[in-house]
This record gives C-alpha cells, structure tokens and sequence, in this order.
C-alpha cells in the first residue's frame, strides 16, 4: 500500500486527491488545520457567487471514495511536523494555498483602518481567523488597492443592500454591520490603466446592476477604442464594461470610482485611517507604472490592500520568500515533499486553474514513488496523533457540522456559517 499526505484541502489538494485515487493500492490523507474542508470555497470565494461554490460538490465526491480521509483539526507545524510526516508517507504534498496578504510597503500601512483582503473576506466568509476583525466601517470612504478581482469582490460586498445578499452566505455579523454601515464612496485604485486590469468580465458586469450603488470611470482614463482590438476576448469584454461605465453615469447613492493611473504612496491619519495619498502615474514602453510627481488625497476610513497573496513558510521547507511560495522543480521540494496550487506556482490563475496542476502533480507522485516503501502512513499517523491525545475531525463530523449550519439559516440562505473552531466542534459533541 502506498501512503499519500496532502496537507491543504482547498481546490489544489483535492485535485490532486482526485488524481492520485484512481490509483490501485494507494491510501491519500487530506490534512486541514480547520475542522471544515475546502479551503478558499468556503472562505475565499464571495458569499454572493454560490455557483463557484457549488464545485465543492466535486471535491465531496472524491472525499467519499474510499481511499481518501479527510484529517481535519490537525495543524502540521504544531501537532505533526513536516519531517515527521515525510517519514510516515511515501509522498507529502503542500497544498496550503496562499492565505496571507502581501504586506503593502507604503507609509501609514500600519495604522489601523488598513487591512488586507486575506482577512477582509476572510471577515465577511466566516474564518475563524479573522471572525473578531471588526473593520471600522464607520466613514463614508473607502480606499480598495488594486485591480484584480479581489478588488471587485471587497467593493461590491460594500456596495450592496442587504435585501441584495439574499440567496448567500455572508456570515451574520458582517451581514448586520454592513447594512449599518454609512459607506457611500468606494475608491479601487490600480497604479496602471483599463487595458492592464485583471479583472474578469463577470464581475465588472455585475457592478452595473447594484441596486443603490453606480460605478464611475473617467473617459480620459480610457485609451482609443480602436486600441481594444488588440486585447484578447475576454479582456475585451471587461474594457468594454468600464467604457460603459463611462458612458453612461447613474446617478445613485453609492459610488464606485475607479482612480486608473493612481499610485498610493501614503496613508495619513491621526491614530486611525483617514485619508490615502495617491500619485498619479504615467506608462512606459513596457507598460511599467512611474510617478508623475502629482498627487491628490482620498478620504477614507477603511483601506482594504487587495495586491495579492503569499505562502507562509514552513519551517524546514525551502522558501522562495520573493515570491511568496514553496522552492521547487516543477513542484518537487525535496524528496518525498512536493507542492501544488498557489503553494507551488505563487497566487495565480482561477480555481479551475488548480485541476491541471493537481493532475499533473498526482501523477509525477504515482511516478515518483512506484510501488510505495512500505511507510506507516495513515497507521502512523493515527498512533502518532493518539499519543498526543489529538482526535482529528472526520468528513463524517464535517457533514455533521454542514447540517447544523444548513439548518441554522434563515431566509433561504444556504447556510448559517460557524465562525469559530469551538464551536464547530461543540456541534459535532466536543
């Protein structure tokens, strides 16, 4: 029998999951700190988008099949190291994502008011890390940095009434202190212009049909209609959305300003956030972003930094700290630890992206390790955790848990989300 430790039960590590349990002979544990499985579904994914959440029906089916275990509440660095599962299994493969934020390296950064994304969404979805944030949404501004997806998400979740979040699983309490909110200006700041954003057209799309909020571009921002020829489709598409925007001003009581060309360079305020200072920028040859010297001031009282994720290393485990991953050959680490997802090639591409490289790591471990080296595997894990009086969570208790936040929403909402660890397993009897 050979023995598989995937640490991370987000998309990347049951992709790889999927692969490897198709072969013969082969027993796969899938190791989560939390109690609860799937990663950035359950609490990275925007509430309101529950039919990207619907691919953790995928992962249920792979966890159900009988070679693969679902380890939950079990935290390796501090229950069971790294080396420790290297010795147990045949192969250990890192799927830990990327959920810490990208520090934002400017003046004022730390002042409270200034949060990450990470623990913004994090806020709004429930983590039990980030359950107590309690952002100060008490000021009519806010400043979003950054031009991706993530930026659209945190703004449209500001944006919205809370008749608008019917259907999702927003958690209660940032359901009920978002609709007491005075927020009524949102600023989402990229440093370079339309044709550079990542934002997908979906998205973009959807902020055009908020009921009380509009979203404003400023037609010099845009380049010649002419040059969008040259972008691929669904880049298109999204610059096709901002010159709608642009076009066409409604006139209500949130705004959604996008500042193109805006470079924060600090943050001002007296003990707390209150303002950002933004650098207009101009483009070079290459597309590069440069300071023109010109800057103007944002009033806000909340900044949310929505410029990317990184890996937190692992003590022992080769880092590559300028990218924020996991140093590897194509996702070998070293001999029997590889890594997969974003721990692998840093926080990039979408959740479908993950399939690919889940299948393709699963293999090269089928390869890798042939006929297996006759390890303990799940055997030794399960004496080792004993003996440190761990009792890990089961898919089993995660259903149990499932049904009792199934059962706990209201309004036709999916669910009621715990959003601490105790009581996730207060309803499972622990």
């Amino acid at each position: 029998m050979r023995h598989v430790a995937i640490v991370g039960s987000g998309p990347a590590g049951y992709y790889t999951a999927e692969t490897l349990q198709k072969a013969d002979d082969i027993a796969i544990d899938v190791i989560d700190r939390l109690p609860v499985p799937y990663g950035l579904i359950r609490t990275g994914v925007a509430p309101d988008h529950q039919s990207i959440k619907a691919v953790s029906r995928r992962y249920e089916g792979t966890a159900l099949t009988d070679n693969v275990r679902f380890v939950g509440h079990v935290a390796v660095g501090s229950d069971v190291t790294i080396d420790e599962l290297v010795g147990l299994y045949d192969a250990v493969v890192l799927a830990t994502g990327a959920p810490h934020d990208r520090p934002l390296d400017i003046p004022g950064a730390s002042l409270p008011g200034v949060i990450g994304s990470a623990a913004f969404v994090g806020w709004y979805n429930g983590h039990p890390d980030y359950a107590d944030l309690d952002p100060p949404l008490d000021a009519p501004g806010v400043a979003v940095i950054g031009n991706g997806n993530v930026a659209l998400d945190v703004a449209r979740i500001l944006a919205k009434t809370p008749d608008e979040f019917a259907g999702s699983d927003i958690v209660a309490h940032a359901r009920d202190a978002l609709a007491a909110s005075p927020v009524r200006h949102i600023h989402i700041l990229g440093r370079r212009g339309p044709h550079q954003i990542a934002m997908t057209p979906k998205e973009l799309g959807e902020l055009g049909h908020l009921e009380r909020a509009s979203p404003r571009v400023d037609p010099a921002d845009l380049p010649d209609e002419g040059d969008d020829a040259m972008l691929e489709p669904g880049m298109r598409k999204s610059v096709t959305h901002l010159r709608q925007f642009a076009a066409n001003p409604v006139a209500k009581p949130v705004t959604i300003d996008f500042d193109f060309f805006a470079m924060p360079v600090a943050i001002e305020g007296d003990g707390r956030v209150e303002r950002v200072i933004v650098e207009r920028t101009t483009l070079d040859a290459e597309l590069r972003s440069h300071g023109t010297g010109e800057t103007y001031a944002i009033d806000a009282g909340l900044v949310i930094s929505c410029i990317g994720y990184q890996t937190p290393p692992i003590p022992g485990v080769p880092y590559e700290h300028g990218r924020g991953r996991f140093a590897s050959d194509e996702g070998r680490i070293l001999p029997g630890l590889y890594a997969v997802g974003w721990a692998r090639r840093g926080p990039s591409g979408t959740i479908g992206t993950n399939k690919p490289d889940g299948a393709r790591i699963g293999e090269m471990v089928l390869e890798d390790i042939g006929r297996g080296a006759g390890k303990a595997g799940r055997p030794g894990l399960d004496a080792l955790l004993a003996d440190r009086n761990i009792a890990p969570v089961t898919f089993r208790d995660w259903r149990r848990i499932e049904e009792a936040e199934v059962a706990a929403a209201l309004d036709g909402r999916p669910r009621e989300k715990f959003t601490s660890i105790e009581a996730m397993l207060e309803a499972i009897g622990r």
